[in-house]
């Protein structure tokens, strides 16, 4: 069965528990963590594992993130059967509510080369890429997840912050697009249309997470989003610019732009796929568009950071949930992009509603349209989000 509308995404948390300019401020405060007292190596910084002697882990993730029985939502099916299998006891929280914000619960710790009492934890890429820049996260052993060699989908291989997905494995993945209410507008297709059309001035809304927002535009003027120069951001950036100054976009959001979409109340949007799904369960009308100059492709990583003690224990878990049945259990759940061969038949099994959701299993032709936003160094950080965050008027 396909999931009620959920009042809060995954998604939708990662920029709604701070406000753009608080999240800013503290984008800011934290950008300089890779200075010197912070980096850690591999050399430096050892992590035991008891995993032989320990049948148990710590898995801090989202809300919203893990399946749950109907009936009883203290049990969690997937999960549930790994402990039976595996005899590994694993302490679940939902405990990771904004990727900044997390980072700030961690980072004294992890600078230290201190446990954070966590085995394994779950953060977006651009995050996943600032921990792995800073040496605070373990290697894992491919000879231990072979599930995760043989099925992680194409799309996901060689991210230019783990090239050899030897650091972070995708937990689900998402896209962000274009969507609209086709109840108040006609259809909408590509993101100068959203950008420029007389009919949508004043009805249309933008994302506040700069790397989707920008990563559209720097598609839609033919650069790319996974390889960019300064230069073309500031191009990129103009025509945001122009959008905003002749009032073509209303506001920016985090996932708050769902009800309003729903409603008629805004008519087009930069929005995230995971909100789409569960907006057009209940509206037909309501449609997520990839244009063709390209979407965004964000995952949200297992990684296991220095000093947990249960890195075995974590492997087995992450090799687990990269069979296609179990995975295909999770995304009929949670509804993101399921980064796993072989779950798409599985699913049929389940939901072959969900199954033929191109949100929750894109083709071939989509994913090639689909690109990961650039890793970026702690100057550009600092640099495009303060460029961004002026504009946006945070």
């Amino acid at each position: 069965m396909r999931t009620p509308l959920r009042p809060l995404t995954r998604r939708g948390l990662l920029t709604g528990t701070l406000g753009s300019a608080a999240m800013l401020a503290t984008a800011g405060a934290l950008a300089g963590c890779g200075t010197k007292g912070a980096q850690q190596t591999e050399a430096g910084c050892v992590s035991e594992d008891l995993s032989g002697t320990e049948k148990k882990l710590a898995f801090s993730n989202w809300p919203q993130y893990m399946d749950v029985d109907d009936k009883n939502e203290s049990k969690r099916p997937s999960l549930d059967a790994f402990v039976t299998s595996s005899g590994v006891q694993v302490t679940y929280t939902e405990d990771i509510n904004d990727n900044n914000e997390f980072f700030g619960k961690v980072q004294n710790q992890l600078a230290a080369c201190q446990g954070t009492g966590r085995d394994i934890i779950v953060l977006t890429d651009w995050m996943a890429a600032r921990m792995i820049r800073l040496g605070w996260i373990q290697k894992l052993d491919p000879a231990k997840i072979p599930n995760v060699t043989a099925n992680l989908l194409p799309s996901l291989l060689n991210r230019s912050f783990d090239p050899e997905n030897r650091i972070s494995i995708p937990w689900q993945s998402g896209l962000a697009g274009l969507a609209y209410n086709g109840g108040v507008t006609k259809e909408i297709r590509t993101v100068d249309e959203l950008l420029t059309r007389p009919d949508l001035k004043g009805k249309v809304t933008a994302l506040s997470e700069m790397r989707d927002t920008m990563g559209l535009l720097l598609q839609s003027n033919g650069h790319d989003s996974a390889n960019f120069t300064t230069a073309q951001f500031d191009d990129a950036l103009n025509k945001l610019k122009k959008a905003v100054d002749s009032g073509q976009i209303r506001k920016f959001t985090g996932n708050d732009y769902a009800p309003d979409l729903a409603k008629g109340d805004i008519a087009a949007c930069v929005g995230w796929s995971g909100d789409i799904i569960q907006l057009s369960s209940e509206n037909e009308k309501i449609k997520f568009v990839a244009p063709d100059s390209g979407v965004m492709l964000f995952s949200d990583n297992m990684m296991v950071p220095n000093k947990a003690t249960h890195r075995a224990n974590a492997e087995e878990l992450i090799n687990y949930y990269y069979q296609p049945a179990v995975a295909a259990k999770l995304a009929a759940y949670v509804n993101y992009i399921c980064p796993v061969k072989g779950a798409q038949a599985e699913m049929e099994k389940i939901d072959p509603e969900l199954a033929a959701n191109p949100l929750v299993f894109p083709d071939d032709a989509l994913l090639s349209r689909s690109k990961v936003f650039m890793a970026l160094d702690e100057k550009q950080e600092k640099e495009y989000e303060g460029k961004f965050q002026q504009v946006i008027g945070a």
